[in-house]
């Protein structure tokens, strides 16, 4: 009897034991599985796209966007299933609209752990406030100053200064293109002195208001704010930028004079740029010769949008003469940064340390 009392108990205790790892496995199952919630402040040309990003990942969740105004672009993100928040005192003009709403916008700032701002210019301090109070992380657009959040983000560069914060700034499109092939470049030769032209589309794609239409207009207020916010980043850089705009819509395109620390060769240098996270070598002899091939090649990728999400360099454009760089790169303006803020709210909110495998994640589920 007392043997089989003993195996009782034992079948007791295996059983017991058995169910408190089920229940960890279950639990710890269920922490993995919960999301970081994200809003984003302003569902325009930046704000659909990252909607669109962070609905590709698995650690983080829309819970809301904003629209001020009853416009196509309202009516895509109630389409697309995104909760709407709108201004409280422009409530009644979506509904007149028959536009769903699902609250207010600082109901939807309540209900998120971070906010992506997209919202235009000349409002950014007063959000901040708002974030602060409701005591929610939040990162800002190029578009803002640097000292808006004393903080500025890119994958690449400097992943890790995000780290935990509750303020960030991704930084603008063009600033993001230079420091993904300048920052590598620098690693690996020096770079000491660097002149930059910009050549800049008008507007973009959706824009019939800005934007010369049969014209070049040259940036007279030198240097352009493009150095300093590349110095933002890489502080010990010395840059120098310039800018001209043209009547285009599709891509940027920079022109890029680079001094060496010291000579080296142009297959070397090819070498570096081809392995600099999301940047892609093309060649004009492969029919790539202008940028509207290159939006073609974004739309033959099957990309969201017809996106370019890479910094896109010609191969055969680059040349080494004794230590001077030469290199020409496009930049699809309305696209490139989205990785960058995905990765930036994996900074922030601490759900992956090592910058190398949040890139991976985020350029697998991007499809880049």
């Amino acid at each position: 009897m007392g043997k089989d009392r003993g195996s009782t108990e034992n079948s007791y205790v295996f059983f017991a034991q058995a169910h408190k790892y089920y229940f960890l496995v279950a639990v710890l199952e269920t922490v993995s599985l919960m999301k970081v919630k994200v809003g984003i402040n302003g569902y325009g040309t930046i704000g659909k796209r990252v909607a669109t990003a962070v609905n590709q990942q698995d650690d983080m969740e829309i819970v809301g966007v904003t629209k001020t105004r009853p416009t196509y672009e309202a009516k895509d993100a109630v389409r697309q299933g995104y909760p709407l928040y709108v201004p409280k005192e422009n409530i009644e003009a979506f509904e007149a609209a028959g536009i769903k709403v699902a609250g207010s916008v600082e109901d939807m700032i309540a209900a998120a752990d971070i906010i992506v701002d997209c919202t235009p210019g000349k409002v950014a301090e007063e959000y901040k406030k708002k974030y602060a109070e409701a005591g929610v992380k939040a990162i800002w657009q190029g578009g803002e100053d640097h000292s808006l959040t004393g903080i500025s983000f890119n994958a690449t560069a400097n992943y890790k200064e995000s780290w935990g914060v509750q303020f960030s700034r991704v930084v603008s499109c063009n600033t993001t293109g230079l420091l993904r092939t300048l920052y590598n470049i620098d690693k690996n030769f020096k770079v000491k002195n660097a002149f930059v032209t910009l050549i800049r589309r008008s507007a973009d794609p959706n824009d019939s208001k800005n934007g010369p239409i049969n014209a070049i207009e040259p940036s007279v207020k030198l240097p352009t704010h493009h150095g300093p916010d590349v110095q933002s980043i890489m502080p010990w850089i010395s840059i120098n930028t310039m800018a001209v705009k043209v009547p285009t819509t599709l891509m940027h395109v920079h022109t890029v004079v680079a001094e060496l620390g010291s000579e080296v060769t142009t297959e070397q240098v090819k070498e570096v740029i081809a392995n600099c996270p999301r940047v892609r070598l093309v060649k004009s002899k492969d029919g790539i010769k202008s940028t509207a091939q290159i939006m073609d090649l974004a739309r033959e990728l099957g990309r969201s949008r017809g996106d370019m999400f890479e910094i896109v360099v010609w191969e055969d454009g680059i040349k080494v003469v004794g230590n001077t760089l030469y290199y020409y790169q496009a930049v699809n303006q309305e696209s490139d940064v989205i990785p960058e803020n995905i990765d930036c709210i994996r900074s922030m909110c601490k759900l992956e340390e090592d910058p190398v495998k949040s890139m991976e994640k985020t350029n697998k589920a991007m499809g880049i």
